[in-house]
Order: C-alpha cells, then structure tokens, then sequence
C-alpha cells in the first residue's frame, strides 16, 4: 500500500460547482440545453452532462431561436450574450463571479482611458470574453517579454486572467512600469487558484512523486503541473486513471494528488483508490 496525500484544496471551484449544479438542475427539469463551447474544461464531466442533455455549439450561430443556453464560467463577450437574448434564447448566464469581475474592471478602466494589458492565453476563452467586453484598446501578454514589446502608453492598466500566477502578474506589472506614464494593476487572480497553486507548493519534499488530474485544456490545472514541477516534484498529468503508467509509480512510497478546479470528485477519489491499492 503506497500513501496518498491529496493537496488540502483541490477539485471543483466555486464558480464551477455554480455552473455545474445549475446544469444538471436545467436538464433534469427541462431536458435539453445548449452550451457555447466545452462548458468547463473536463472532456469527462462534459460527457456526463451531454448524456444527460446538454448540447454545445461551436458558436452562438448554432444555438436555435428561443432555446435554452448557458454562458460558461469563462463567460462570452457581451455582444454574444445580447445576440442571443435578441433572438429569444433563455440565457442562463453562468459566468464565474471572478471572471466577472475582471471583465467589469478591463470595461471600466478602458471607458477611463486605459490602454488594457491582459496577461494570459490570447486563445483562452476568458481571455476572449474579456476582450468581448472592453471598447477601447487592449493588448494580450502571456509575461514578461511580451510586455517588454508594448508600444509606450500615457495610461496601462493591467488585468489578468482569473488563472495565472500572481508572481507572474507582478512581474509583468514590473516590466510595464518602464511603457506606461501611469500604471493602474488589478491582481484579478482568481482565489481559488491562488489556493490550490500555494497546496501544491506545500506538498514539496512531503511525497515522491505529483499526479495532477485534470483536463489537459484546463490552463489552471496546467499552472498546477508547472508549479510541482519547479518545486522540484516528479509529476505526471493525467485526465483519468486510464492515461496512468503504472510504471511510474516505481520506488515512489509517497504520492502527492493534486486536481484542477474544473476535476469532479469523482475522478479524484479513484485516481486516490486506485494508487493507494498498487
């Protein structure tokens, strides 16, 4: 029997649990919905979800007149949303409170006269939605030399996707201090991640080895990799407990678990059950 330790935060998030339950409670009254795009990033969640009703559109092109649809917790750019309320669609909008947030800071500082700097994925969802919801001019970093690049502005004001590192926010803020004659930062990283990111680092030199579970589209679980591995772990990343080398496990008597914020906890208890077993 190996030991498992499971990060002290991990699995769903509030902004996804909010989403998921709202869902299932949709289907199971109503039967069928649509969602624009994966609504959270977990193909296995997504699945069950799907058997249960739930359809999704490429885009908001392929939600029907007056159907039921929901915005994901990444959310949608707000002509989106208006488009589909426009044509009778019942919007379910599920945007997490987080993203909300920093969509409604990127919108008032760019009606302020901020040029907008967003720090993230340019082809993330979120990103996207955020983008969707601004008027004036923005820019999309993914760190510091990216910033480095930026044209010099009299007003910046940096915004960052609810799921990067706060170290790397600040130092992009850093670098943006040298293009910008004022510089307004909004730390917009989400709690949650800030939680799970500082479990992980916490599980260094306690265990042999890192399994992170989650969806390899999920940039949070992603961050968690990338944090295990410059603690100095050994980690593997798996959706499902079928993607495990088993040969990994080999000489390690200690393994840390840790999950994204969009891994159900189902998926977590049998990658926990299955390690502790072998």
């Amino acid at each position: 029997m190996r030991e498992v330790i499971v990060a002290e935060q991990a699995g769903f998030c509030f902004g996804v649990k909010r989403a998921v339950d709202e869902i299932v409670k949709v289907l199971t009254d109503e039967g069928a919905a649509w969602s624009i795009g994966m609504p959270i990033h977990n193909p296995q969640e997504v699945s069950r979800l799907q058997a249960m009703g739930l359809k999704i559109a490429r885009d908001a092109a392929e939600v029907p007149d007056g159907a039921r649809v929901f915005v994901r917790a990444h959310g949608e750019p707000r002509a989106v949303i208006q488009g589909l309320r426009a044509r009778g669609a019942k919007v379910s909008d599920m945007t997490c409170p987080f993203v909300r947030r920093a969509q409604e800071r990127a919108s008032e500082l760019s009606s302020r006269g901020y040029r907008v700097v967003l720090l993230g994925d340019v082809l993330h969802p979120e990103i996207r939605a955020i983008m969707g919801n601004i008027e004036g001019a923005a820019d999309v970093v993914a760190g510091v030399e990216d910033a480095r690049k930026l044209p010099k502005a009299p007003r910046v004001a940096l915004i960052s996707q609810t799921t990067q590192r706060e170290e790397l926010l600040a130092e992009v803020a850093s670098a943006l201090v040298l293009r910008a004659g004022e510089l307004h930062v909004c730390n917009t990283v989400c709690g949650a991640t800030v939680e799970r990111q500082d479990a992980v680092r916490r599980l260094a030199g306690r265990v042999d080895g890192l399994v992170v579970v989650g969806g390899k589209e999920s940039a949070n679980t992603a961050k968690l990799r990338d944090i295990g591995e410059a603690g100095g772990m050994d980690v593997v990343w798996i959706e499902n407990i079928g993607e495990m080398d088993w040969r990994w496990l080999d000489g390690k008597a200690i393994i840390g678990i840790a999950a994204g914020a969009s891994t159900p906890q189902g998926l977590i208890t049998e990658v926990c059950d299955k390690i502790a077993r072998m």
